[in-house]
């Protein structure tokens, strides 16, 4: 089972072309996709267009004070139970599940504040406690915001504007790590550490960090950092913002996860796209 997760910052625009392009190409059975704005509105039309030029089934959380989010399938898989999560993060959650061979497979789309770490660490916290299980299937995907606690990000920080900047500090002045301390500490792993690789089809970006080795990898990689992309603006250091969370009979099943980065990638969205398959 192929699953893909990506930010593609406010409903896409006239990028959606480009995305829907990225997804087809990577041909995910399981895809959650973050920043959907305006996806809800005239009846969820650009939804359905969305699903259907995927030919996946699309299931949608809409939010109160932000942007929706969504989980989409692909046949044979079928959404079996769905919930939407809108008043308890800044953005929202969409949850599914989908029957698989090992088992049914919870699956939680989600976008956690951007610009407050302590309320960050609060929607972590309450998620991770909310989806934790020590023998199900469940994937927690998506853009959290927050930083690895196992890196440095000091010097990544330091490149950002003061108000940026602030986004990602602790009280004391530290790199804010409790969102994703908060998931650790429920018992997810962060897949990247597990099964987390350079390649896929990677190329140079023109943003001046990577360069092509030309054998399909890019040097620097398998740094695993999501943003920032060709098209993002000054906001972002460049960290991983965007995870793939899996419980630990998920985690034993993963099999290779990677940011897809390449020409079309670097100009879709200001984060890259995430894909990990499984032994499912």
């Amino acid at each position: 089972m192929r699953v893909l997760t990506w930010n593609i910052k406010n409903g896409g625009g006239d990028r959606l072309p480009s995305i829907i392009k990225v997804i087809d190409q990577a041909r995910p059975d399981v895809v959650t996709l973050q920043e959907l704005q305006g996806f809800h509105r005239y009846g969820g039309r650009r939804l359905r267009e969305l699903a259907t030029a995927l030919d996946m089934t699309a299931h949608l959380s809409p939010s109160v004070l932000a942007q929706p989010v969504a989980v989409l399938v692909r046949e044979p898989l079928r959404i079996v139970r769905r919930t939407r999560i809108s008043w308890r993060l800044h953005h929202a959650a969409a949850v599914a599940v989908v029957p698989t061979p090992a088992g049914p497979l919870t699956v939680v789309s989600v976008h956690l504040n951007p610009f407050s770490p302590y309320r960050r660490m609060r929607e972590a916290r309450w998620l991770a406690a909310r989806y934790a299980t020590p023998n199900g299937l469940t994937l927690i995907a998506g853009d959290m915001n927050g930083l690895d606690p196992a890196g440095d990000h000091t010097a990544a920080l330091a490149t950002l504007p003061a108000l940026y900047r602030r986004r990602h500090l602790t009280p004391g002045g530290r790199p804010d790590t409790r969102a994703l301390a908060a998931f650790h500490e429920e018992g997810f792993t962060d897949l990247w550490h597990t099964v987390g690789t350079g390649g896929g089809r990677t190329v140079s970006t023109g943003d001046g960090r990577t360069v092509s080795t030309g054998d399909g990898r890019t040097a620097g990689a398998g740094d695993g950092h999501t943003v920032p992309t060709a098209y993002a603006g000054h906001e972002f250091a460049p960290v991983r913002l965007d995870y793939l969370l899996a419980s630990p009979p998920l985690a034993a099943r993963a099999r290779r996860l990677q940011v897809i980065r390449d020409d079309l990638t670097a100009h879709a969205s200001d984060h890259y796209p995430l894909q990990a398959d499984f032994g499912l």
